[in-house]
């Protein structure tokens, strides 16, 4: 194998070839984004809901709709060294949820405070919905009619069940 050696100014006469030698860019063509960039514009990372009861504030407004994200390795194991759930494991619910709820109402400093004054149906309604849009990647549920006996699908995030 020979090897070519480029002096100084030979360096740029070398750059000059190259470039006039490389194929230009097609116009016609647009360039597709990085698939990282495709993946993150198809990735929903939080999702709206309405609460069954509503939580009841300091002033007594009643906050029934909000969001919540999607939870982070961290968000789940923040709650392992709080002491709160170390003294009560049944705690881990509270701390978790208020790390992922970023809006109700219009309250958005969710805290384990707020989660705790929650009525127990929401609680359980919001330990479902972050099931559902962790573990399965959407919010709805197939139920079945209690007098008909028919199967459906219900979108738990929109409406409140019953309405359109």
């Amino acid at each position: 194998m020979r090897r070519r050696t480029v002096s100084g100014g030979g360096l740029d006469e070398v750059l000059d070839t190259l470039a006039a030698a490389a194929p230009a860019p097609r116009e016609d063509a647009p360039t597709p984004p990085p698939a990282r960039d495709r993946d993150r514009q198809d990735l929903r990372t939080e999702f709206e809901f309405e609460l069954p009861r509503g939580y009841v504030d300091d002033e007594g407004q009643v906050h029934r709709s909000g969001s919540m994200r999607l939870a982070t390795a961290r968000d789940e194991l923040r709650p392992q060294i709080d002491l709160r759930v170390k003294e009560n494991p049944a705690y881990l619910s509270v701390v978790l949820l208020s790390q992922v709820i970023t809006r109700l109402g219009t309250i958005t400093d969710v805290h384990a405070g707020v989660v705790e004054r929650m009525y127990a149906t929401d609680v359980a309604f919001l330990q479902d919905f972050y099931r559902r849009i962790n573990s399965e990647g959407h919010t709805h549920a197939a139920v079945t009619c209690p007098l008909c006996h028919g199967s459906f699908e219900v979108d738990l995030s929109g409406e409140r069940l019953g309405e359109s």
